[in-house]
Protein backbone atom coordinates (compact mmCIF):
# COMPACT_ATOMS: atom_id res chain seq x y z
CA UNK A 1 0.00 0.00 0.00
CA UNK A 2 1.31 2.91 -1.11
CA UNK A 3 1.69 6.57 1.62
CA UNK A 4 2.41 9.96 0.85
CA UNK A 5 4.57 11.93 3.57
CA UNK A 6 1.03 13.51 4.50
CA UNK A 7 -0.01 10.03 4.99
CA UNK A 8 2.72 8.91 7.47
CA UNK A 9 2.26 11.65 9.12
CA UNK A 10 -1.31 10.54 10.18
CA UNK A 11 -0.13 7.03 10.79
CA UNK A 12 1.95 8.43 13.19
CA UNK A 13 -0.44 10.63 14.66
CA UNK A 14 -2.95 7.88 15.24
CA UNK A 15 -0.66 5.46 17.01
CA UNK A 16 0.50 8.45 19.42
CA UNK A 17 -3.11 9.13 20.02
CA UNK A 18 -3.67 5.29 20.06
CA UNK A 19 -0.64 4.67 22.36
CA UNK A 20 -1.90 7.20 25.21
CA UNK A 21 -5.46 6.16 25.22
CA UNK A 22 -4.63 2.28 25.29
CA UNK A 23 -3.05 3.03 28.43
CA UNK A 24 -5.28 5.46 30.32
CA UNK A 25 -8.19 4.77 28.80
CA UNK A 26 -8.93 8.38 27.05
CA UNK A 27 -6.72 10.82 24.90
CA UNK A 28 -6.91 9.72 21.20
CA UNK A 29 -9.39 11.60 19.57
CA UNK A 30 -8.30 14.79 21.09
CA UNK A 31 -4.47 14.51 20.41
CA UNK A 32 -5.14 13.12 16.71
CA UNK A 33 -8.31 15.19 15.37
CA UNK A 34 -7.03 18.50 15.99
CA UNK A 35 -3.86 17.51 13.85
CA UNK A 36 -5.25 15.31 10.97
CA UNK A 37 -7.84 17.69 10.32
CA UNK A 38 -5.32 19.73 9.10
CA UNK A 39 -3.29 17.20 7.46
CA UNK A 40 -6.92 16.13 5.65
CA UNK A 41 -10.28 17.47 6.85
CA UNK A 42 -11.68 14.35 5.25
CA UNK A 43 -10.13 12.25 8.13
CA UNK A 44 -12.74 14.33 10.73
CA UNK A 45 -15.12 12.66 11.70
CA UNK A 46 -15.76 9.71 9.90
CA UNK A 47 -12.34 8.22 9.58
CA UNK A 48 -11.13 8.97 12.79
CA UNK A 49 -14.54 7.21 14.57
CA UNK A 50 -13.64 4.29 12.73
CA UNK A 51 -10.40 4.12 13.88
CA UNK A 52 -11.16 4.85 17.35
CA UNK A 53 -14.13 1.90 17.40
CA UNK A 54 -11.29 -0.35 15.81
CA UNK A 55 -9.59 0.84 18.73
CA UNK A 56 -12.26 0.14 21.35
CA UNK A 57 -13.34 -3.40 20.09
CA UNK A 58 -9.11 -4.34 20.77
CA UNK A 59 -9.54 -3.08 24.44
CA UNK A 60 -12.92 -4.59 24.82
CA UNK A 61 -11.04 -7.96 24.22
CA UNK A 62 -8.44 -7.02 26.05
CA UNK A 63 -9.85 -6.57 29.41
CA UNK A 64 -12.97 -8.61 28.83
CA UNK A 65 -12.74 -10.23 32.21
CA UNK A 66 -12.57 -6.32 34.06
CA UNK A 67 -15.61 -5.29 32.09
CA UNK A 68 -19.35 -4.92 33.35
CA UNK A 69 -21.57 -3.75 31.40
CA UNK A 70 -24.18 -3.69 33.87
CA UNK A 71 -22.27 -0.80 35.80
CA UNK A 72 -21.56 1.02 32.27
CA UNK A 73 -25.27 0.74 31.26
CA UNK A 74 -26.68 3.97 33.04
CA UNK A 75 -23.76 5.55 31.08
CA UNK A 76 -24.56 4.33 27.58
CA UNK A 77 -28.38 4.93 28.17
CA UNK A 78 -27.70 8.82 29.43
CA UNK A 79 -25.38 9.38 26.24
CA UNK A 80 -28.30 9.44 23.56
CA UNK A 81 -30.26 12.13 25.36
CA UNK A 82 -27.07 14.08 25.69
CA UNK A 83 -25.93 13.83 22.24
CA UNK A 84 -29.54 15.25 21.20
CA UNK A 85 -29.06 18.41 23.66
CA UNK A 86 -26.00 18.79 21.75
CA UNK A 87 -27.45 18.76 18.68
CA UNK A 88 -29.69 21.33 19.38
CA UNK A 89 -27.03 23.42 21.03
CA UNK A 90 -25.21 23.58 17.83
CA UNK A 91 -28.32 24.75 16.31
CA UNK A 92 -28.64 27.40 18.87
CA UNK A 93 -25.24 28.62 19.63
CA UNK A 94 -22.40 29.82 17.16
CA UNK A 95 -19.14 27.77 17.42
CA UNK A 96 -17.72 30.73 18.95
CA UNK A 97 -19.87 30.76 22.07
CA UNK A 98 -20.58 27.02 21.83
CA UNK A 99 -16.96 26.19 22.46
CA UNK A 100 -16.81 29.10 25.30
CA UNK A 101 -19.63 27.83 26.95
CA UNK A 102 -18.72 23.93 27.11
CA UNK A 103 -15.21 24.48 27.20
CA UNK A 104 -15.76 26.36 30.85
CA UNK A 105 -18.37 23.80 32.07
CA UNK A 106 -15.83 20.91 31.83
CA UNK A 107 -12.96 23.68 32.80
CA UNK A 108 -14.79 24.07 36.38
CA UNK A 109 -15.59 20.08 36.94
CA UNK A 110 -11.99 19.73 36.05
CA UNK A 111 -11.12 21.66 38.57
CA UNK A 112 -13.27 21.23 41.28
CA UNK A 113 -12.23 17.17 40.49
CA UNK A 114 -9.05 17.83 41.34
CA UNK A 115 -9.02 19.89 44.15
CA UNK A 116 -12.98 19.96 45.87
CA UNK A 117 -14.97 17.06 44.88
CA UNK A 118 -14.22 13.16 45.11
CA UNK A 119 -16.61 11.51 42.44
CA UNK A 120 -17.47 7.67 42.58
CA UNK A 121 -18.26 5.63 40.55
CA UNK A 122 -21.71 5.21 40.97
CA UNK A 123 -24.84 4.95 39.20
CA UNK A 124 -25.84 8.61 39.08
CA UNK A 125 -22.40 9.98 38.70
CA UNK A 126 -21.66 6.88 35.38
CA UNK A 127 -25.50 9.01 34.26
CA UNK A 128 -24.32 12.37 34.30
CA UNK A 129 -20.75 11.69 32.74
CA UNK A 130 -22.32 9.49 29.70
CA UNK A 131 -24.85 12.68 29.21
CA UNK A 132 -22.21 15.33 29.40
CA UNK A 133 -20.09 13.06 27.07
CA UNK A 134 -23.00 12.98 24.09
CA UNK A 135 -23.06 16.58 24.83
CA UNK A 136 -19.74 17.95 24.73
CA UNK A 137 -19.15 14.88 22.53
CA UNK A 138 -22.03 15.64 20.00
CA UNK A 139 -20.90 19.52 20.03
CA UNK A 140 -17.27 19.44 20.00
CA UNK A 141 -16.07 16.33 19.07
CA UNK A 142 -14.57 15.66 22.74
CA UNK A 143 -16.23 13.16 24.91
CA UNK A 144 -14.20 11.32 26.53
CA UNK A 145 -12.98 13.50 29.80
CA UNK A 146 -16.61 13.60 31.54
CA UNK A 147 -17.01 9.67 31.29
CA UNK A 148 -13.14 9.77 32.21
CA UNK A 149 -13.52 12.37 35.35
CA UNK A 150 -16.21 9.78 36.93
CA UNK A 151 -12.91 6.74 36.55
CA UNK A 152 -10.01 9.06 37.67
CA UNK A 153 -9.88 7.05 40.94
CA UNK A 154 -10.86 3.66 40.01
CA UNK A 155 -8.34 0.99 38.92
CA UNK A 156 -6.87 1.58 36.16
CA UNK A 157 -7.55 -1.75 34.40
CA UNK A 158 -11.23 -1.95 35.24
CA UNK A 159 -11.72 2.11 34.17
CA UNK A 160 -9.50 1.39 30.79
CA UNK A 161 -11.97 -1.98 30.02
CA UNK A 162 -15.35 -0.03 31.15
CA UNK A 163 -14.30 2.96 29.59
CA UNK A 164 -13.32 0.90 26.09
CA UNK A 165 -16.98 -0.32 26.26
CA UNK A 166 -18.80 2.94 27.00
CA UNK A 167 -16.72 3.91 23.39
CA UNK A 168 -17.60 0.95 22.07
CA UNK A 169 -20.99 1.21 21.70
CA UNK A 170 -21.15 5.22 21.88
CA UNK A 171 -18.83 5.16 18.70
CA UNK A 172 -20.89 2.91 16.80
CA UNK A 173 -23.94 5.18 17.07
CA UNK A 174 -22.02 7.74 15.52
CA UNK A 175 -20.91 6.17 12.91
CA UNK A 176 -24.18 5.09 12.32
CA UNK A 177 -26.18 8.70 12.43
CA UNK A 178 -23.04 9.44 10.02
CA UNK A 179 -23.77 6.70 7.42
CA UNK A 180 -27.44 7.29 7.61
CA UNK A 181 -26.48 11.30 6.75
CA UNK A 182 -24.77 10.18 3.72
CA UNK A 183 -21.36 11.64 5.49
CA UNK A 184 -20.08 7.87 5.64
CA UNK A 185 -18.45 6.73 1.94
CA UNK A 186 -16.01 4.91 0.02
CA UNK A 187 -13.22 7.83 0.27
CA UNK A 188 -13.51 7.26 4.24
CA UNK A 189 -13.72 3.79 4.34
CA UNK A 190 -10.14 3.90 2.30
CA UNK A 191 -8.74 6.92 4.22
CA UNK A 192 -9.75 4.45 6.87
CA UNK A 193 -8.17 1.29 5.72
CA UNK A 194 -4.57 3.49 5.57
CA UNK A 195 -4.55 4.61 8.85
CA UNK A 196 -5.17 1.34 10.62
CA UNK A 197 -1.36 0.75 10.78
CA UNK A 198 -0.99 3.23 12.88
CA UNK A 199 -3.54 1.59 15.50
CA UNK A 200 -2.10 -1.56 15.20
CA UNK A 201 1.25 -0.23 16.13
CA UNK A 202 0.14 2.10 19.25
CA UNK A 203 -1.68 -0.56 20.80
CA UNK A 204 1.09 -2.82 20.49
CA UNK A 205 3.70 -0.08 21.81
CA UNK A 206 0.48 0.60 24.72
CA UNK A 207 0.77 -3.63 25.94
CA UNK A 208 4.87 -3.50 25.60
CA UNK A 209 4.92 -0.29 27.53
CA UNK A 210 3.35 -2.28 30.33
CA UNK A 211 5.78 -3.94 31.47
CA UNK A 212 7.65 -1.29 32.36
CA UNK A 213 5.43 2.06 32.72
CA UNK A 214 3.00 0.73 35.59
CA UNK A 215 0.66 3.24 35.77
CA UNK A 216 -1.01 2.84 39.99
CA UNK A 217 -3.40 6.03 39.17
CA UNK A 218 -5.38 7.96 36.91
CA UNK A 219 -6.34 10.91 38.18
CA UNK A 220 -3.35 13.04 36.89
CA UNK A 221 -3.60 11.93 33.93
CA UNK A 222 -6.89 11.99 33.00
CA UNK A 223 -7.21 15.45 34.91
CA UNK A 224 -4.36 16.87 32.58
CA UNK A 225 -6.22 15.51 29.43
CA UNK A 226 -9.42 17.10 30.49
CA UNK A 227 -7.79 20.47 30.92
CA UNK A 228 -6.31 20.17 27.70
CA UNK A 229 -10.04 19.23 26.44
CA UNK A 230 -11.63 22.08 28.48
CA UNK A 231 -8.64 24.93 26.96
CA UNK A 232 -9.31 23.95 23.41
CA UNK A 233 -12.29 25.15 22.74
CA UNK A 234 -12.35 28.25 24.97
CA UNK A 235 -9.51 28.86 22.73
CA UNK A 236 -10.85 28.09 19.56
CA UNK A 237 -13.80 30.36 20.91
CA UNK A 238 -12.10 33.42 22.03
CA UNK A 239 -10.22 33.48 18.50
CA UNK A 240 -13.53 32.97 16.65
CA UNK A 241 -14.93 35.77 18.63
CA UNK A 242 -11.52 38.13 17.90
CA UNK A 243 -11.86 37.33 14.48
CA UNK A 244 -8.96 35.58 14.07
CA UNK A 245 -10.43 32.04 12.61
Amino acid sequence: MFYTAPELLALLVVAAGVFVQSRIGIGYGLLAAPILYQINPAYVPGPILIIGFSLAVVMVLQGLDALRWRRIFPAIVARVPGAWCGALLVQAMSQALLGLFLGATLLLATLLSWRAIKLRTSGRNLALGGFFSGLVGTATGIGGPPMALVYQAHNPAVARAELAGFFLIGTLISLGMLFGAGQLVEQHLLLSLKLLPGMALGSYLGYRSERFWQINTLKPWILAISLLAALLPITKGILALNGTI
